[in-house]
């Protein structure tokens, strides 16, 4: 698919911004007044930002509350109320710790449960998309929701966890690469499938449906070389996970960590580019494009 940069800043952002949140509600790290107010900043900066520029992609922005009013079967309605219900638990959590020293046990697991969950719903809503067979595989959800909660424990300041999740979401994201690229052909669906014209013979293309572009090539046939697939995916492993647990081996220091904080960030971004250019929709079987 055609790798929307405000899809990509949402996914990666929020994601973050609900794994700190998750972190936060479990009392971790275990702060209150001015610091617990510094991470609550911090979380909720990522998290609401995520949401926002996700409604840059939106043809028409100002129908995003109608997303609330599909629960029943549509995971991005889920995620609007998980979000909601997340954001709304972990504030009043967050006011008992910077303002009276506080801490609401039930509240902040709550909260957690609910941030957890809008990273999950914001998975199955490319997890359940048959027509993306990289998607549609039980590693998506948990390539999501690995990362989220890596990237939480390095926001929050829980080194050693840090270490031993990144290095876990790391194996997540190169068996989703791996099993990924099996996918499309382990589905079924090739030329004779998209056009039903298999019974009749082999198929193949013999022109393209169009002289030109249309909508359906813009927004879900992209096609990214192998040759750069593969440096990209190396450079998104070596910044989202090498890098950041080598500096978090290394003694602690605040600069080190903001290091690894932003090679992370960096690497997460990359492979989360790579996971929508790469996505081979099936309607590119129809245009030869696959």
């Amino acid at each position: 698919m055609h790798p929307a940069p405000s899809v990509i800043f949402f996914s990666v952002f929020s994601g973050l911004g609900f794994g700190l949140l998750v972190w936060l509600g479990l009392g971790v790290p275990a702060v209150t007044g001015g610091s617990a107010f510094a991470f609550f900043a911090i979380a909720y900066l990522l998290a609401v930002g995520g949401l926002i520029s996700s409604t840059f992609h939106l043809g028409h922005p100002e129908r995003a509350l109608k997303a609330f009013t599909q629960w029943r079967s549509s995971w991005l309605s889920r995620e609007a109320w998980c979000a909601v219900a997340a954001l709304v638990l972990m504030g009043f959590y967050g006011l008992g710790l910077v303002f009276f020293d506080a801490r609401w046990t039930l509240l902040g697991i709550l909260g957690a449960l609910f941030s957890m969950a809008t990273v999950f719903t914001t998975s199955m809503i490319y997890a359940q998309l048959k027509t993306v067979p990289r998607w549609h595989m039980p590693l998506t959800p948990l390539n999501f929701l690995s990362l989220s909660v890596a990237g939480g424990a390095l926001l929050a300041g829980q080194v050693q966890g840090a270490i031993l999740l990144i290095a876990i979401a790391g194996g997540i994201q190169i068996a989703t690469w791996l099993i990924g690229d099996k996918r499309l052909a382990q589905s079924g669906s090739d030329m004779a499938s998209a056009t039903q014209l298999g019974g009749i013979g082999s198929v193949r293309a013999f022109e393209p449906p169009h002289t030109g572009t249309n909508y359906l090539l813009r927004e879900f046939v992209h096609v990214i070389g192998r040759k750069h697939a593969t440096k990209l995916r190396i450079i998104a492993l070596v910044l989202m996970a090498a890098l950041p647990v080598l500096l978090l081996l290394l003694p602690f220091n605040h600069f080190l960590a903001a290091l690894a904080v932003l090679a992370h960030v960096a690497g997460v971004l990359a492979a989360r580019w790579l996971f929508f250019a790469q996505a081979e929709h099936v309607v590119g079987l129809y245009y030869g494009k696959r």
